[in-house]
């Protein structure tokens, strides 16, 4: 396979002077985290979707969540005090991320924005994010996500 790429994500992981993983895997569109947990053999709880969300005011967030667990919105919206809480478009969040949909990472953003992260997350060892491309995911213990990025943990994983 070929070498991984450097992205703003990778980039800022690097200046923050963090151990981080590299995984290269075949990308497959709509395939989602079951595709990178199966490529990399990890479960896909520890495989970090960052999804980009906005507000009913169209302000958007990004919010982290186990690959294998789905976001409740209702929730979300209640614990960030927003009447409501919707996916993006893939076209808008493109955008808001400066990335492409199915590469997003919540590392290096285009536009400054919001980012919870499913508290839950910060009990397992070790996650597995998007590194900023599509088919590129970066290991690291969740602690270190917390020291690069200004977070807000949520509790707000359907089960």
């Amino acid at each position: 396979m070929s070498k991984a790429p450097s992205t703003n994500a990778t980039r800022i992981l690097k200046q923050a002077g963090l151990a981080y993983t590299e995984h290269l895997y075949r990308y497959e569109d709509k395939g989602g985290t079951a595709v990178s947990a199966r490529e990399l053999g990890v479960p896909e709880h520890a495989v970090i979707k960052t999804l980009v969300m906005e507000d009913e005011k169209g302000a958007p967030l990004i919010i982290l969540m186990h690959g294998d667990r789905e976001v409740s919105t209702k929730e979300l919206a209640r614990q960030i005090g927003a009447r409501s809480v919707q996916p993006c478009k893939p076209e808008v969040a493109n955008r808001h991320s400066g990335y492409l949909v199915g590469g997003t990472s919540p590392l290096g953003l285009k536009k400054a924005m919001p980012v919870h992260a499913e508290a839950t997350i910060f009990e397992l060892d070790r996650i597995y994010l998007n590194g900023g491309s599509r088919g590129f995911l970066v290991g690291l213990e969740p602690k270190d996500l917390e020291r690069v990025l200004s977070l807000r943990r949520v509790h707000v994983a359907l089960t």
